[in-house]
């Protein structure tokens, strides 16, 4: 593995970063300038930009101004459609942070990254969206998630549109239980109209992660299911060039009295049948370390990658380490390096 420099400005908390790989090759990273992360007083988004596989990147750029009074954005996620556009999409906090009233916001970029278009205000109201999911046929899915009227515990829900953002379905509920807080999904579609929401439990005890299935381009679904990964927050989940799926995530091993808790960032490796079995002990996730955060107040885990074709992988991440504040850090590797 080979660490990278994103941006680090120790001034200032930097964290949940994500990436796309833009059309033209430019590398494009997204990632929250805030007080805290727990508090985002003033918290506004940065882009930084790479033409050389990450090893350098461009000084950090300003997509929105500091939040204020009315709000404050949250956590970004980027994509890339077949017409070669860039989404990103953020939550917007807007009332002394309930979830069941942020904004989720969409911008488009048609220049590789270089310039962006809105925000505007999608149907979507509940915090750290996912990045924006299209289907094969053209579907696109937009989620996030906010507690539930019925029972309280976290919910993820969906909206969907099929002419490209200009008319949305109604809220559709992903996966919810009353004995879970299921949250920060990461969607990934496998074709004929299934797709696979691999999500966080948010209890706080280091219960395994969950994931929801459908068969009907995200209309209805089915579970949770246990995913073998205990503590699995975060994850963001896809299809590597050989046929297999990466899934990146913070490991929180349950709560540890004080803050720090979140020193691990994990990979894992796993088949197509491991993605679509609903029995925990026949599934097989090969996980090994991404990042170690060495402070006493560590924070880490929200990432985001991409692949080329070759093999390579770079996986964007938020770390505290050596710092006093929190920065993003890119790490580049091959999985035949890490997994046997």
């Amino acid at each position: 593995m080979e660490k990278f420099i994103v941006s680090r400005d120790d001034s200032i908390y930097e964290a949940f970063p994500d990436v796309v790989l833009a059309a033209d090759g430019t590398l494009v990273c997204v990632f929250t300038e805030c007080t805290h992360h727990c508090d985002r007083t003033g918290a506004r988004l940065c882009l930084c930009r790479s033409r050389d596989r990450g090893r350098t990147w461009t000084p950090k750029e300003y997509l929105t101004e500091p939040g204020a009074n009315d709000g404050n954005f949250n956590c970004a996620r980027l994509s890339r459609l077949t017409d070669g556009r860039l989404i990103l999409v953020c939550d917007f906090i807007t009332q002394a942070g309930r979830s069941d009233t942020a904004i989720v916001r969409m911008w488009q970029s048609a220049d590789n990254g270089q310039s962006w278009s809105g925000p505007l205000d999608t149907p979507a109201r509940g915090i750290v969206p996912d990045k924006l999911t299209e289907l094969d046929t053209g579907r696109w899915l937009l989620a996030a998630h906010t507690g539930s009227e019925e029972h309280g515990k976290l919910t993820e829900y969906l909206w969907y549109s099929d002419d490209k953002g200009k008319t949305w379905s109604d809220r559709i509920t992903v996966a919810t239980d009353p004995h879970y807080e299921l949250c920060e999904s990461s969607m990934l579609p496998l074709g004929d109209g299934t797709v696979v929401c691999f999500l966080r439990e948010n209890s706080g005890c280091g219960w395994d992660g969950m994931k929801a299935i459908s068969h009907d381009n995200g209309e209805t679904w089915e579970g949770p299911y246990n995913v073998p990964v205990p503590g699995m927050h975060r994850p963001t989940v896809g299809r590597l060039t050989d046929g297999r799926y990466l899934l990146t995530c913070r490991l929180h091993q349950g709560y540890c009295g004080s803050w720090g808790a979140y020193q691990l960032t994990l990979g894992g490796v796993m088949t197509r049948d491991t993605v679509l079995s609903t029995s925990r002990c026949l599934q097989r996730v090969r996980l090994f370390p991404v990042d170690f955060d060495r402070s006493p107040v560590s924070d880490t885990g929200y990432t985001g990658w991409v692949q080329w074709d070759d093999g390579e992988i770079l996986i964007v991440n938020y770390i505290m380490d050596d710092a006093p504040k929190a920065w993003i850090r890119a790490t580049v590797l091959r999985i035949e390096e890490v997994v046997l």
